[in-house]
């Protein structure tokens, strides 16, 4: 996926089919500033997800969300930005074609939160197929042998969990969020996206100076959730952007 090497990359998440018109949720943040959108497809044991990311899941299954169906919906908003699918490995391994039929409907990435780097190898390949970024995960708790392996076969971008735990909002930006990025950086030629917890523009602001850019999740659908409107996320997610960008 082409991510951009002239500024900080703003990567916003949103769970498919959580709300009634989600795609213009999807719209505005591409217009808000967002260099890539990570799109959660539903699974029903989200178990590295915290409170507000499972009843995002479970809103969108309680409303009928189907990955066939949510996957109808991306083309019409895929190509302006990367697109990056992120779900549990029992979706991906029990469908030969899950690389393929992403690919298909316009996705640009992957990202598979509970697939251990020892079994990604498949899946690695099947992405690589279909021109379909697979996207590794590092956490504050990986080994630097583990870090190497990773910086070696992720693709697109190095997602870089700032926190021993699962999604959420929190109210400072974790103080493991600094070492790892230090960790990574000189041994991934990827860029090295933070994520996990990341809620406000100024904790935004402060781990964009620590890697390449930023995930944010919990907070964009803690406010979807709570009846926020495109124009309202767009708003939240250009203040981030200027955070980012300023500082």
């Amino acid at each position: 996926m082409k991510l951009p090497a002239d500024r900080k990359i703003l990567m916003p998440y949103l769970t498919g089919g959580a709300v009634s018109g989600w795609t213009d949720h999807l719209r505005a943040l591409i217009d808000a500033g967002a260099d890539a959108i990570e799109v959660g497809l539903p699974f029903s044991d989200p178990t590295l997800d915290g409170a507000t990311i499972q009843e995002a899941t479970h809103a969108a299954l309680t409303r009928g969300s189907t990955l066939r169906g949510l996957l109808t919906q991306i083309p019409a908003v895929a190509g302006t930005v990367p697109l990056v699918a992120s779900t549990y490995a029992n979706l991906v391994v029990r469908d030969d074609a899950f690389c393929a039929t992403l690919r298909e409907a316009g996705f640009d990435g992957l990202i598979v939160p509970d697939l251990p780097l020892e079994e990604c190898a498949e899946t690695s390949a099947k992405a690589e197929e279909q021109d379909l970024d697979l996207v590794l995960l590092a956490s504050p708790a990986t080994t630097d042998e583990r870090l190497d392996e990773i910086a070696r076969r992720s693709r697109g971008f190095v997602y870089a969990v700032t926190v021993m735990g699962t999604t959420g909002e929190r109210e400072s930006l974790a103080g493991s969020a600094a070492g790892l990025a230090r960790r990574l950086d000189g041994r991934c030629d990827l860029p090295v996206l933070l994520g996990f917890g990341i809620s406000t523009p100024a904790q935004a602001a402060e781990a964009a100076r620590l890697a390449d850019g930023v995930v944010i999740g919990a907070a964009i659908m803690r406010r979807v959730l709570d009846g926020a409107t495109p124009a309202e996320i767009g708003a939240y997610l250009r203040s981030i952007r200027e955070a980012i960008d300023e500082g």
